[in-house]
């Protein structure tokens, strides 16, 4: 019997996966638990459909983020951030700073967490990795200007 799982099932396979199984651990557990469903055409068209939707908005995504890093690409970002002696910030500047900063200057909103900074402790120029998703990176400076 074929079902299309509908959770990840251990030993079986994966959600969305349509796979061969026994009949009565298909009709008695899968289906029953609610973990899978019978692969019949008309499941297997949906099923298909879904698939070929989130594949296009995947892409989509991606195209966006390609595009939103070909903007970044080699900008410079200044930040201003109180600083005592001898250069040395009060505090760091943090990447969620540095996603503000972008907002506010390029209307680019990025999450803090696809920031990468070195640590950010006196007034200079630094280089920020920013990674979109996988294979799409950028690089920007980030100037710290002393107040």
């Amino acid at each position: 019997m074929e079902v299309i799982l509908l959770q990840d099932v251990k030993g079986t396979g994966k959600k969305g996966d349509i796979v061969k199984v026994a009949d009565g651990f298909g009709r008695n557990f899968l289906i029953k638990q609610g973990l899978a469903q019978i692969a019949n055409n008309t499941n297997k068209n949906i099923h298909n459909q879904a698939q070929n939707a989130k594949a296009y908005h995947k892409a989509e995504e991606r195209k966006a983020f390609s595009a939103e890093a070909e903007q970044l690409k080699g900008k410079t970002i200044i930040v201003s951030a109180k600083v005592g002696e001898n250069g040395k910030l009060f505090g760091a500047v943090t990447s969620q700073e540095i996603a503000d900063k972008i907002k506010q200057d390029y209307n680019i909103e990025i999450d803090k967490k696809k920031i990468i900074t070195p640590n950010i402790k006196l007034a200079g120029a630094y280089d920020v990795k920013i990674r979109f998703a996988e294979g799409i990176e950028t690089k920007i400076k980030v100037n710290i200007k002393a107040i």
